[in-house]
């Protein structure tokens, strides 16, 4: 028996291996892009109203997921006028010069039970690593996608200057967002 005639057996043995994540669109409906922050000692929540998000994801095959979240800073809402007027300006997003922020994941691993999404943030032009928590849960045809984490806003220059006191301004925003998401 010749060599090339297991040829067609050991590429169905090895197309299992060669599938990748399943792709998903995000449905605006249920979704938020959200964060908690602090300032004078008081916290409160803000969201992102426009973002999109190139979700690709499998438990069972990480090294073949990817998160790819674009996010308008100017969508950005705190339910307070004088911060929503604030944020978009030079002193902290600075969306005339930096209108997006975007996140993509350089790999996926397991701490525990947990998953860890690393990856890389851009924000007002400086790019730092960020590590976020992952959890999928497959609903039908979608899923639903929870992540957190927390980012140093002075890191990327958010409020940096007059603002850069962590005891009126919260060194710490914590990032988290609840996506439902279809099946491609």
């Amino acid at each position: 028996m010749k060599s090339h005639a297991f040829a067609p057996l050991l590429l169905a043995l090895a197309l299992p291996g060669l599938a990748g994540a399943a792709d998903y669109t995000v449905q605006p409906a249920g979704s938020k892009l959200g964060f908690t922050s602090s300032f004078q000692g008081a916290s409160f929540d803000g969201s992102f109203g426009k973002f999109t998000a190139a979700i690709s994801y499998d438990a069972a095959r990480l090294a073949t997921s990817k998160f790819d979240v674009e996010v308008d800073l100017a969508s950005v809402k705190t339910g307070d006028k004088d911060r929503d007027g604030a944020l978009p300006g030079a002193d902290f997003f600075n969306v005339a010069k930096f209108p997006k922020a975007h996140f993509v994941t350089t790999g996926f691993r397991q701490n525990g039970a947990q998953v860890i999404a690393d990856g890389n943030l851009t924000l007002r032009g400086v790019t730092k690593p960020v590590s976020l928590t992952v959890n999928f849960k497959p609903a039908g045809a979608g899923a639903t996608l929870d992540v957190s984490g927390t980012v140093k806003r002075l890191d990327f220059g958010v409020g940096g200057g007059d603002y850069a006191d962590t005891s009126v301004i919260g060194a710490d925003v914590k990032v988290n967002a609840h996506l439902v998401l279809a099946a491609k």
